[in-house]
């Protein structure tokens, strides 16, 4: 039996195992794989690895080991670029492991979905590894001016400003918690509403901000359905959620470890069954 799996911390409500183990059915691979989870830290990350046998395959990696797993394998050009990665695929007979970086291809397949193919403007909330991400895929799009908006100016600028630059964007940083003052030339709206932030925002501040885009994309499912996704529905605006992304970056991941192209279809309808069924009062 092949082994995969997904590490993080906190990690228990994870649904990458539901995710992959619903493509290994689908793919006929149950018999030969499976994919588990597990505490992981920056710091237990290296005894964790030395500890994998050769029936390992590869890692799904999330917060907050994105980073830190760029010091454990040879990184593709966008984790390298992005400096952070969530998918390692391990290394055997002297080969070293491999970094990837599918949150971009994930990001631009969901937003491929709705129809977005091309942008000018976005508005980003949150500056971590996942917002580089996010960043960075707006830049394919054609987005050339983004406002960020974040607690911290300083550490925004110093995590976005580099790959910005790479991306040809031009950055504002603007206060998080309020509505941003979005240049004249945007007309009061901006093509892209991206949150990367895993708080639960203020409903009037939610409701203000959906207004201020024409596609809005809340990439974290940990709080589905999430005030801006409520708000974004109420305002009939285009909307994508963290299930959207957890997908995308997902069918890569599945191709990296198992050589086989998985249908998202049926991943995202069984995603979204088990988050509705853990929202109390909803019904799967």
């Amino acid at each position: 039996m092949r082994r995969c799996a997904v590490i993080g911390s906190p990690i228990a409500h994870s649904l990458s195992p539901l995710l992959h183990r619903t493509a290994y059915a689908q793919l006929g691979l149950a018999d030969e794989f499976c994919y588990d989870a597990f505490e992981v830290t920056p710091e237990t990350l290296p005894g964790f690895l030395a500890g994998l046998g050769d029936e390992w395959v590869g890692l799904s990696v999330t917060a907050p080991n994105k980073q830190a797993l760029l010091d454990h394998g040879e990184p593709d050009p966008v984790a390298a670029a992005l400096r952070a990665g969530n998918t390692l695929i391990l290394g055997r007979g002297g080969e070293p492991n491999r970094v990837h970086n599918t949150d971009v291809t994930g990001l631009l397949a969901a937003l491929h979905r709705v129809g977005v193919d091309k942008a000018s403007t976005a508005i980003l909330l949150g500056n971590g590894a996942t917002a580089r991400s996010a960043l960075w895929a707006v830049g394919r799009l054609g987005v050339r001016e983004v406002v960020v908006c974040a607690r911290d100016a300083a550490r925004a600028r110093a995590s976005l400003a580099e790959v910005a630059a790479r991306a040809g964007i031009e950055l504002s940083v603007q206060p998080f918690g309020r509505p941003p003052e979005l240049p004249a030339a945007w007309s009061g709206r901006a093509d892209l509403l991206i949150s990367t932030v895993p708080v639960v925002l203020p409903t009037d501040l939610a409701s203000t901000l959906v207004k201020l885009a024409s596609t809005v994309f809340d990439v974290v499912y940990d709080n589905y359905p999430s005030q801006l996704d409520r708000a974004a529905h109420e305002a009939g605006v285009t909307l994508l959620d963290g299930l959207d992304l957890l997908v995308g970056q997902a069918i890569d991941q599945i191709r990296l470890m198992t050589g086989r192209d998985a249908d998202p279809a049926p991943l995202l309808a069984a995603c979204r069954a088990e988050v509705l069924r853990r929202v109390p009062g909803k019904e799967s």
